[in-house]
């Protein structure tokens, strides 16, 4: 079975725009048939996109971003688990707490590159969810060091510097059993992002699939039509599913990003197993 599908999205509950509620009314509205919300390292926006699919009648799928440390941008999709699952929740509150540390690094680091912004404005930015990356970015741009969050990424949050200090992320494989011990699925996010060649990626992927994955995001909003088509080879070879999403955040937070660009039908049986941890309409 198909559904017009988006599979990666992200709601005020992590670095999103709009709310779940917000971000479930424009999916509809959009023509979506299923959506994954898939905030950073948080469950907390689940229980508002559930129901507000209930009450729309879009089916929502339960998700997760999850961050790894063995790469700057691994990144891990977590669907369909249990709401209730201690391995799982406990990771988040983990996750969190290293978040919250993290924010001071980050603040002195600005400072040593002469940007100096007030932390309650970014905390106040972030509306008392988890901090992120995009809220010192929105921070950054009022304040006028950089004109876009693009260039508050490129000049300072997402350097080689930075990246050394940003030191909050467990291993891959533990996410991963996080999310299989909730009974859930997982997928790799957006490849090209970690920075390896493609045989590189490919033994990396060894360890992955050793460690349970069961699927690759092969459609992504800034994948090449060859990274696809490599993806795609990858996905067949191992027996992996596959998984696409545009990433959404907002067009203040991406805007170059729209919700459901990509118009996907994918083929989702897989992931509706554990149904039970949908809201259908």
């Amino acid at each position: 079975m198909t559904f017009f599908a988006d599979l990666h999205t992200h709601s005020t509950a992590s670095d999103g725009q709009y709310t779940p509620s917000e971000l479930v009314s424009m999916a509809k509205a959009r023509g979506l048939e299923l959506l994954a919300l898939t905030d950073h390292d948080t469950l907390d926006g689940l229980d508002e996109a559930l129901h507000a699919g209930q009450t729309t009648g879009l089916q929502i799928l339960r998700g997760i971003e999850l961050s790894a440390k063995e790469y700057p941008n691994l990144h891990l999709l977590g669907y369909g688990f249990s709401p209730t699952a201690p391995t799982l929740t406990t990771l988040c509150e983990d996750l969190r707490s290293r978040r919250e540390n993290r924010k001071y690094r980050i603040i002195d680091f600005l400072k040593s590159k002469g940007v100096d912004i007030p932390l309650s404005e970014v905390e106040a930015q972030a509306g008392g969810n988890i901090i992120a990356r995009p809220h010192f970015a929105q921070v950054m741009v009022k304040h006028g060091y950089v004109a876009t969050n693009r260039e508050a990424f490129d000049r300072y949050l997402d350097t080689k510097e930075y990246q050394s200090m940003d030191q909050f992320k467990v291993d891959a494989a533990s996410c991963i059993t996080a999310v299989k011990a909730a009974g859930g699925k997982v997928s790799l996010a957006h490849p090209y992002q970690i920075g390896l060649d493609n045989d590189a990626l490919e033994q990396f992927l060894h360890t992955l699939i050793d460690a349970g994955l069961d699927a690759i995001e092969c459609f992504y909003s800034k994948h090449t039509p060859q990274q696809t088509a490599y993806y795609l080879s990858l996905a067949q070879k191992y027996g992996l599913h596959v998984t696409g999403g545009s990433d959404f955040h907002g067009e203040r937070v991406k805007p170059d990003i729209s919700l459901g660009q990509l118009e996907l039908r994918l083929e989702v049986d897989w992931l509706l197993d554990g149904i039970a941890h949908c809201a259908q309409p």
